[in-house]
């Protein structure tokens, strides 16, 4: 695939006039005409609108006024983000001709840095998958192998950003939704701390775990995604405070190198069953490449890992439970034509406008807080949260990072495990224990396997360490060149 500059390099031009930001959006959309029909990322596109505002950055560049960090730069969000323009799917039927009211406060802040929402892209229904094939309303495959999953739940933008059908994207991480995708399909992807990026306006799953983070081609334009959204938001009751947890300049220090650099390698991460031989080469190669660098590797021990895929899939599927209660087909989203009283009004629409994997986490969680089952499942799983949580803690007092795979094998084949939940569910191995922590993590690609799929390493860190994070993550980067490669795809 040809070259294409990065959001920050692609900034720096729009803002030195050597390519308008009308330009630039014309370029996403020839690029969206070509491989968004063999790609699937969007739900929607917004050409007429991106044009529009495209031209309003470059009137005010012209005029010589200041404009924001991303002004002119094309970028996507994942559709469970509501925007007062075009429809918040969730990528579910029970919401396909929903339109917000009000914006979610990240498109407020991405609006306001004069950055260009193209589209938005797919997703497993409600954010509940791990291979993007749950989605109700369209198919996404990957950009570096069609007959592929990009991964879930944010599979549409991992792969817009995988095939430069934009610049950059934001998804949704309760699980490893933003991380798995971003593993599956080569491209960085970073959740950050629970509380750090405002969730209003976020279609709620799990709303313990959920964080909307960031795509992107490299760790220079996740920090500059994440120095745009991150911040405190008072509509959002879990927003961290300014005072307690203070906004860094990502950018600032992202390539100085961490000196005496810690890292962490629990043997809980390698001892997995089903763990790719090929991954497991590549990120221990990559290991490798840190202590050449100058780091120390720490083994350490994460004793409480091994129960939270069960704990995360009961505090997860009860709320989710919860949350989607309000889908009743009276206040808004899909109503049943077939009802006859007001009872068949509720069941008929959830059973039509809810898809199979929907329904068994509903039905799942509400098992778990059904009267009697409550202290022995749901309770049960949080006390277990609080270990998983206590475990990071000491380990974080010890290194400065810990790194493991991002997936225990690179991106299977679509309908590979659609039969098999539970052998879904295990894709997120790595990836779950960061959510019900709260911790940070980032994705980033460290090697191919000789299939030519692309193989993500994960960097954990304590709470708020993204700036750290960030650091760890480009000293990778600069000494290798994983990251610059891109998929050969042919049009449709």
């Amino acid at each position: 695939m040809e070259a294409m500059p990065t959001a920050r390099e692609l900034r720096e031009q729009i803002r030195q006039k050597k390519i308008s930001s009308v330009e630039a959006v014309k370029n996403i959309f020839d690029r969206i005409d070509r491989y968004e029909p063999l790609v699937g990322a969007y739900i929607s596109t917004y050409r007429d609108r991106a044009l529009a505002q495209a031209a309003a950055v470059d009137e005010r560049i012209g005029r010589g006024e200041r404009v924001g960090p991303l002004a002119g730069v094309p970028v996507a969000i994942k559709d469970n983000m509501c925007t007062r323009f075009g429809r918040t799917t969730c990528g579910s039927k029970i919401l396909e001709n929903f339109t917000a009211p009000y914006d979610a406060c990240v498109v407020e802040k991405l609006q306001a840095a004069d950055a260009i929402i193209v589209g938005k892209c797919n997703l497993d229904e409600f954010a509940m998958g791990s291979s993007c094939e749950n989605s109700g309303l369209q198919r996404t495959v990957n950009p570096w192998d069609a007959g592929r999953v990009p991964g879930g739940s944010s599979g549409g933008s991992a792969a817009a950003v995988a095939a430069r059908l934009c610049s950059a994207a934001l998804g949704s991480d309760t699980g490893g939704s933003i991380r798995l995708p971003a593993s599956f399909c080569g491209v960085v992807g970073l959740k950050p701390t629970y509380g750090r990026v405002s969730r209003y306006g976020l279609v709620a799953y799990g709303s313990s775990l959920d964080q909307i983070g960031t795509f992107s081609s490299d760790v220079a334009d996740t920090a500059l995604m994440l120095q745009v959204i991150a911040g405190y938001d008072k509509r959002d009751s879990t927003s961290i405070s300014e005072a307690e947890a203070p906004v860094a300049d990502y950018l600032a220090e992202l390539d100085r190198p961490i000196k005496d650099l810690k890292i962490g390698v629990a043997r809980e991460f390698f001892d997995v069953a089903g763990l790719d031989e090929e991954v497991e080469k590549a990120v221990r190669a990559a290991l490798t490449r840190y202590e050449e660098m100058g780091a120390k590797l720490v083994e350490v021990s994460l004793e409480h890992m091994k129960y939270a895929i069960a704990a995360y899939y009961l505090i997860a599927t009860a709320e989710a439970s919860s949350n989607l209660a309000r889908y009743d087909g009276v206040h808004y989203g899909h109503r049943t034509s077939r009802a006859k009283d007001y009872i068949e009004i509720y069941t008929l629409s959830r059973e039509e406008g809810f898809g199979p994997e929907v329904k068994r986490r509903i039905m799942l969680g509400t098992y778990a807080l059904s009267a009697g089952y409550y202290d022995a499942y749901y309770l049960k799983a949080l006390k277990v949260r609080n270990l998983i949580r206590q475990d990071f803690n000491q380990t974080f007092a010890q290194v400065d990072c810990l790194i493991c795979p991002t997936a225990p094998e690179p991106a299977f084949k679509i309908g590979a495990k659609l039969d098999d939940p539970l052998k879904m569910y295990l894709t997120d191995i790595y990836t779950i224990s960061a959510n019900l922590a709260g911790i940070p993590g980032i994705s980033i690609p460290c090697g191919f396997t000789a299939a030519g799929l692309p193989i993500g390493m994960q960097i954990l860190g304590a709470t708020f360490t993204e700036e750290k994070l960030l650091r760890i993550a480009r000293m990778f980067e600069t000494a290798t060149d994983w990251h610059r490669r891109r998929p050969m795809m042919k049009e449709k």
